[in-house]
């Protein structure tokens, strides 16, 4: 945010940083007391959410700042448990704000439900179906009243021949435009509705009626430009072009290195309630779209010698249905977040993938990943080795001044100082 108020914003008490977004994103009492609200869920909700509970597990929720993405400011909630991620992206955002920042795009919420038939004549069953489509459509959008009255829902459908070894296969698929929602359960209904008809029509056996994750429709991709000085001179952005055709060329560290987009991607995700194996499973296969795995990032320089970035990921979220009318915390989360379509949302989480993603091999091409990391790791280490709060900072400087943080030093440095 261009808000001063935002301004060394990790300096703040929690008071402090609650009052800040309070006033920043007009949250009510009512939203304030779910955030001091430890987990930010209660036993009972939970209870209702997922089967066996017997407690609730929390992760830390912070806000990345400084991030402008097609020209609107952003304060953008970030669930994770790793230490720098949520420093590391708000940093790369602000070095992106002096070239105007990330501009993204998205494409529509289309998602592919598919059909599985078998024991059947695939070559005369394909005519049938694909002449049947107006009906096979009307049939799966009757099953989504609001969808329909959105001039959005089943949208067409396609034929498939798979050979296995448990014999040939008619894959009949619709495609869906699900708005503003994840889209999983009424894809999978659709799906189901529309079965018995297919069987019918093919003379088959349906058995598997559902969605593929696998979301080459649903994209979203962009660019930000880091100015060559701030990111640290020439020999930086040349080792960080480097280091990016590392990942594009060798699957083992291409892992690692999207490993990084998604420790940006996930934390969001994590914050408002989207199914975070669904963003996973997707990238990754699209990661390997051409037959080998590689990055889903490109890195490069413009005229002026400055870094370029750009991502290009599947990205299946959305602002309505699933948990984010049942968890107290991520109705908060959105209304910090601010986000009016899946499609924005969906622009959003990719500018901050390709934030983090920057921040990490800007990291390794420069002063090497563990400095800031361990920097900020060490008060973890601090902690688990029983220094009191009062020492923590004297512990940590310490070994960060070293360059030596483990729990043995932590323990050493406490007791030399008793």
């Amino acid at each position: 945010m261009t808000d001063h108020r935002t301004t060394r914003f990790h300096e703040k008490s929690r008071e402090e940083r609650i009052e800040t977004i309070r006033s920043l994103a007009g949250l009510s009492d009512d939203d304030v007391e779910i955030l001091k609200t430890e987990g930010g869920i209660s036993f009972d909700e939970a209870n209702h959410m997922v089967e066996n509970v017997i407690g609730t597990f929390s992760f830390p929720l912070g806000i990345a700042t400084n991030f402008t993405i097609n020209g609107k400011d952003y304060l953008i909630p970030m669930v994770i448990e790793e230490s720098s991620v949520i420093a590391a992206a708000s940093k790369a955002a602000k070095i992106a704000r002096k070239h105007g920042g990330f501009t993204m795009e998205s494409d529509e919420s289309y998602i592919i439900g598919q059909v599985q038939v078998v024991d059947v004549n695939v070559k005369s069953a394909i005519p049938k179906v694909l002449k049947a489509s107006q009906k096979i459509l009307k049939l799966a959008n009757s099953k989504s009243k609001t969808l329909s009255e959105m001039n959005k829902g089943a949208k067409k459908v396609t034929c498939k021949k798979i050979k296995t070894k448990s014999g040939t296969m008619l894959i009949v698929e619709l495609l869906i435009d699900v708005g503003d929602a994840m889209g999983a359960n009424v894809t999978n209904t659709m799906c189901e509705a529309v079965a018995p008809l297919i069987e019918e029509l093919t003379g088959g056996r349906t058995i598997l009626k559902i969605l593929s994750n696998h979301s080459t429709k649903r994209l979203v991709r962009g660019r930000a430009v880091f100015d060559k000085e701030d990111v640290g001179g020439k020999e930086v952005v040349d080792n960080i072009i480097h280091a990016y055709n590392f990942a594009a060329n060798d699957p083992y560290r291409a892992v690692t290195h999207n490993k990084g987009v998604m420790n940006g991607i996930i934390a969001v995700a994590n914050s408002i309630g989207q199914d975070t194996r669904a963003i996973e499973a997707a990238s990754h296969a699209f990661a390997s779209k051409n037959g080998k795995y590689t990055s889903l990032t490109t890195w490069k320089k413009d005229k002026q010698g400055n870094l370029v970035g750009e991502i290009e990921v599947p990205m299946p979220v959305g602002i309505v249905g699933g948990i984010i009318k049942v968890h107290p915390i991520i109705g908060v989360c959105l209304k910090i977040l601010g986000v009016k379509s899946a499609k924005e949302l969906a622009c959003v989480i990719g500018a901050v993938g390709l934030a983090q993603n920057f921040s990490a091999i800007r990291a390794l091409a420069s002063e090497g990943i563990q400095k800031g990391h361990m920097r900020l790791h060490a008060k973890n280490i601090a902690i688990s080795a029983g220094v009191p709060k009062h020492k923590i900072h004297e512990v940590v400087s310490k070994m960060t001044q070293e360059n030596n943080v483990s729990v043995t030093r932590a323990k050493e440095i406490l007791k030399s100082s008793d």
